[in-house]
């Protein structure tokens, strides 16, 4: 992606727990990955991000998680 290591960044609750989701910035955009399968990276908008922090926030995801 870049000469430069990526910054990645994840949960608190997901510390130790082997359930790793990492975030990064890069080029203006959001890179996420999973820690077990580091090599695969999905990249989002700002925008497409924020709504998705916002919905998480919000309870828009948690039926999901049944």
């Amino acid at each position: 992606m870049s000469d430069r290591p990526l910054e990645w960044v994840k949960a608190r609750a997901s510390v130790g727990s082997n359930a790793c989701v990492e975030l990064a910035k890069w080029n203006g955009e959001i890179v996420l990955r999973n820690s077990r399968d580091p090599d695969i990276l999905l990249t989002f908008t700002l925008a497409e991000m924020a709504a998705f922090v916002h919905g998480a926030a919000s309870g828009d995801f948690d039926r999901l998680l049944d």
